[in-house]
């Protein structure tokens, strides 16, 4: 045998008994593990013992180890798997991960609970919520005008429903509802039942605090969060409000089918009564609309309606609170209905609340505008409303007709606060909604001359002071009086009791343009006035409401407050998102506008605007004519209310018409609203002279100016004799 056979034979004998030495420690393991291996560990052991040893062969060799590298995988396998079995199915740690899990779970859902009631909304102000959508327009005494969208236009209290009504409801929608805290679990599983049974919707699962919680806060989503909702703010509002508060919430606003919103809609839309008209079979009727309003309207599907109203009488009559005969009597009756146009449809002064639609923007967003649910508080008196729609109707049917005018707008300021108590912008506004009174923009006038005589007496001058009344052409401009005729010497006080042209164009040129201008704006002139001569003859468009306000500004002794139709405005949640604070400002000394007042009065005692006068106390202002009788105007008040007529065409066609027309009217007007108003007089008239003055006068310094001459007839001798002319 060679060096390298005997060499390789002592490796293999060496790894062998390695590999014995292994063998043997493992059997041992096995024997301190299981009983059962520990006969044939000992036999293996004895056998190796007595048995000689015989020198294997080198196959043989190779064979064992291969086998106890096998058995030795095997056992570490085994004994992986066995580890692992006994941590697996301890059952402390089973034990611990459950605890574990369910922490978490209630840790989450707590967490999650705790977030669900910070996002609920308060409830304190659901007793003036609005839908999204609507809009609510209410007069000064908290009628409502006009509504738009879903709302509900006649609120009622729960002492003044019916007791009847109110136990139909109860009975098919919520017959726990004095019991449950918000939600009613029974009710839930017994609707289900009895629903799945009768193959209809006969019960409701939700009570009536959660109806009225998803018709408030939340939308129509089928989703289980909206559920939670539903079910959380029905507790909270079952915490803050009383069952009654509830109750009258829910009646009130809840929709009923062919746009009704509230019982006492309903009932107007189905039978054209108050709620306290109704019959029990009605009543039962409403009361059965709720879970499918237009299923079960008698408008339109009457045997569905019967079916469903005789389900609440028989609910009802199982309920105690109607005996058998009357629920009999009731099931007997046919389905009687008759219908009426729902109320929020119908507006009352709608000019009015055209001119308060188009205020808006002003003082919302257009965010909080188009999400709606808004109520807006006026300044409206809807008595002097009507008299004025009535007097602007007659105006146009009975003058218009003989002096060729096809329109008329009228508006009515408190001039203590600046408040429009009446604004009528046309004769119908059914036929136009084109809104005379503040979208017109017309020529005011000999109105505007008001301005430059109290920017002159502001500026010092005396009212006695005299100009030429002549006629006059100034850098090519040429202003004729009303009739073509002069009189050649005419006072301030004169001049514009008989609205003399010539005379007021001077009265500006001494003045001059800037100071004229400002005073007008400060007034309440919001238009644009550009610095022309024809500027004192009221060349430069208005509108009646502005042209008013100003003169409003004259009654209250020079100060002006902006005219407002809006008092407050209040979100669905009832929150006053704007309130009217208007500051008074003087813009025109006490002393001055007392003087142009008395001066105005004079127009209507001898001048212009004689048909303005009222018998019981002193009126001031100023009539106003432009071209061809195209516009014609008054603009007069009393020390409390300042008022404004317009007469003329849309299309801006010559009438026959004169001012005294828009001051007889105006005269209508006044005489009715002034009844419930105190007399009151205009402030004394300070002296003319020795006045310091509060407006610095900027003339104007004409290029060429050049007087005419008259003739004894008072006419312009250097006009051709074409008495086509005068």
């Amino acid at each position: 045998m060679t060096d390298k056979e005997q060499k390789n034979i002592k490796e293999i004998f060496s790894e062998t008994e390695a590999d014995i030495i292994r063998k043997s420690k493992y059997i041992e393991s096995q024997v301190r593990s299981n009983k059962n291996h520990l006969n044939s560990a000992s036999n293996m052991l004895d056998e190796k013992d007595i048995l000689p040893q015989k020198a294997p062969q080198l196959d043989e060799i190779k064979n064992q180890k291969k086998q106890a590298n096998t058995t030795e995988k095997k056992t570490s396998k085994n004994s992986i798997d066995v580890n692992i079995k006994e941590i697996l199915f301890t059952r402390k740690l089973w034990l611990g991960l459950g605890l574990i899990g369910i922490s978490s779970i209630v840790i989450y859902g707590g967490w999650q609970w705790r977030k669900l009631q910070q996002s609920l909304p308060e409830i304190a102000d659901i007793s003036s919520y609005s839908r999204d959508g609507t809009l609510t327009i209410k007069a000064a005494d908290g009628k409502i005008i006009q509504q738009t969208g879903p709302a509900t236009r006649e609120k009622i209290k729960l002492e003044d429903i019916p007791t009847p009504l109110v136990q139909a409801f109860i009975a098919i929608e919520d017959r726990r509802f004095y019991e449950h805290k918000g939600v009613d679990y029974q009710g839930v599983l017994r609707a289900f039942v009895f629903n799945i049974i009768a193959r209809d919707v006969v019960q409701g699962g939700s009570t009536i605090t959660q109806q009225l919680a998803r018709m408030v806060f939340l939308d129509m989503e089928q989703t289980i969060w909206r559920k939670l909702r539903e079910a959380m703010l029905a507790w909270k509002m079952e915490k803050e409000l009383s069952k009654e508060e509830i109750l009258e919430l829910y009646l009130n606003i809840v929709y009923l089918g062919s746009g009704a919103y509230g019982v006492t809609d309903a009932a107007w839309v189905y039978f054209s009564k108050p709620v306290s008209g109704l019959t029990l079979a009605e009543m039962a009727t409403l009361a059965g609309l709720p879970p499918a309003p237009s299923q079960y309207s008698p408008l339109v599907n009457p045997e569905a309606a019967k079916n469903r109203r005789n389900i609440v009488l028989a609910e009802m009559q199982k309920a105690g609170l109607i005996s058998d005969e009357r629920a009999k009597t009731a099931i007997a009756k046919p389905m009687e209905v008759q219908p009426s146009a729902p109320k929020r449809l119908i507006v009352e002064a709608p000019y009015f609340g055209n001119y308060i639609q188009k205020e808006l923007p002003k003082y919302v967003s257009p965010e909080v505008l188009a999400r709606g649910g808004l109520t807006v508080e006026t300044t409206l008196d809807r008595s002097w409303q009507e008299i004025g729609e009535k007097i602007i109707q007659e105006a146009v049917d009975i003058d218009g007709y003989r002096q060729r005018f096809d329109q008329a707008a009228l508006v009515a300021i408190d001039s203590t606060t600046g408040e429009v108590k009446a604004l009528v912008g046309g004769r119908d506004f059914a036929e136009s909604e084109f809104n005379r009174a503040i979208q017109a923009q017309r020529q005011p006038g000999s109105t505007f001359k008001s301005f430059v005589y109290a920017a002159a007496v502001a500026a010092g001058f005396p009212p006695t002071d005299g100009y030429r009344d002549l006629p006059l052409t100034v850098d090519g401009y040429k202003p004729k009086n009303y009739g073509k005729r002069y009189a050649g010497w005419r006072s301030m006080i004169d001049s514009l009791a008989y609205s003399i042209n010539v005379v007021a164009v001077q009265v500006l040129m001494d003045v001059g343009f800037e100071p004229v201008i400002k005073l007008a704006k400060d007034m309440g002139i919001k238009s644009e006035v550009k610095a022309t001569y024809s500027m004192a003859l009221g060349t430069w468009e208005v509108n009646l409401l502005e042209l008013t306000n100003a003169y409003a500004t004259f009654a209250a002794q020079g100060k002006y407050i902006p005219a407002h139709g809006i008092k407050r405005i209040i979100n669905q949640n009832g929150e006053v998102i704007y309130e009217g604070n208007f500051k008074a400002k003087q813009v025109l000394d006490k002393g001055s506008a007392a003087i142009v007042t008395w001066m105005l009065e004079n127009v209507v005692k001898y001048g212009s605007g004689a048909n303005a006068y009222l018998y019981d106390r002193p009126v001031a202002g100023k009539t106003g004519t432009t071209e061809e009788a195209r516009d014609l105007w008054f603009i007069g008040y009393i020390p409390q209310v300042a008022t404004g007529i317009w007469l003329g065409n849309d299309d801006n066609k010559p009438t026959w018409g004169v001012s005294s027309t828009a001051a007889y009217n105006w005269q209508l007007f006044m005489r009715e609203v002034v009844e419930d108003i105190p007399v009151k007089d205009f402030p004394k008239k300070p002296s003319f002279y020795d006045r310091k003055p509060t407006i610095e006068p900027k003339p104007v310094e004409p290029k060429w100016i050049r007087y005419g001459q008259i003739g004894p007839d008072g006419r312009d001798l250097n006009e051709k004799k074409n008495y086509r002319n005068y």
